[in-house]
């Protein structure tokens, strides 16, 4: 094998809530996807599909992967995407770069409450003229044209919003994740529901807008009295001086002066 293995298969029984039990298979990536990039290795491919084909059921895949060959993650997505079963995905450490292409492969995708998932621009190194320059800028474009249709598909975001955040070199804890849809849970212990009372909680825009209002109006109400109660304030007669003969005979006055 040309590859070093960055995979590894388990199997274990597990029991429904019925009582049934069945084998679970679990996929655990962890390390760098494919130290060496499987752009001409035709041999790790073909043992990692060999591998996953080798038995049925629904997979459970446990990513702990700083990312690595944009490659080999397209071919192990795709791999996942075509799998007859149920993928869960399950992020227990890190989803970087590569490996959150990866994860984009699952049913469900479930992050750990302390992991994170990073997704950026892909990256290469070329050597060569201004010509061979642009030849790595337009494969830079379209790989990373490729890697938005994963999580696109995933999310349901704007491939305009998700070029922003890749060119952001977007880092994202296990909340922010699935806010935004690269995550569907956060992972959390079995616990009985005697130990943790469930609470629940909504939030009704209208309802705080109706409260705040009647205790304005009620604080109003008590505060100031309605008009018709308020006592009548006499008009005061102001006292000029002057009576109204007077200041009409200085007007007329004034009037011949003009």
């Amino acid at each position: 094998m040309k590859n070093k293995k960055f995979w590894n298969w388990t199997s274990h029984k597990v029991t429904d809530q019925e009582g049934n039990e069945s084998v679970e298979r679990v996929l655990s990536l962890n390390g760098t996807i494919a130290e060496e990039s499987w752009y001409d290795d035709d041999v790790t491919p073909a043992l990692f599909r060999d591998e996953l084909d080798s038995g049925e059921g629904d997979i459970t895949v446990w990513i702990n992967s700083p990312g690595g060959d944009c490659i080999a993650a397209a071919q192990i997505f795709n791999m996942l995407s075509e799998y007859k079963g149920k993928v869960t995905v399950k992020v227990d450490g890190i989803a970087a770069s590569a490996a959150s292409v990866i994860a984009m492969a699952g049913d469900k995708v479930y992050m750990s409450p302390v992991s994170m998932m990073m997704i950026h621009n892909p990256a290469t190194i070329a050597f060569g003229d201004h010509a061979e320059m642009q030849k790595a800028i337009d494969m830079l474009e379209q790989v990373k044209e490729s890697i938005i249709n994963a999580y696109a598909q995933k999310t349901g975001q704007s491939r305009a919003k998700l070029s922003h955040l890749m060119d952001a070199e977007t880092w994202m804890d296990a909340n922010k994740a699935v806010e935004l849809g690269f995550a569907d849970e956060i992972l959390t212990r079995n616990v009985s529901d005697e130990e943790h009372p469930s609470v629940s909680m909504m939030f009704s825009r209208k309802a705080v807008d109706n409260a705040l209002m009647n205790k304005v109006s009620a604080k109003f109400e008590k505060e100031h009295k309605p008009v018709a109660q308020q006592a009548k304030i006499p008009v005061q007669e102001t006292d000029t001086g002057r009576s109204v003969a007077e200041i009409t005979e200085r007007l007329s006055i004034i009037k011949n002066f003009i």
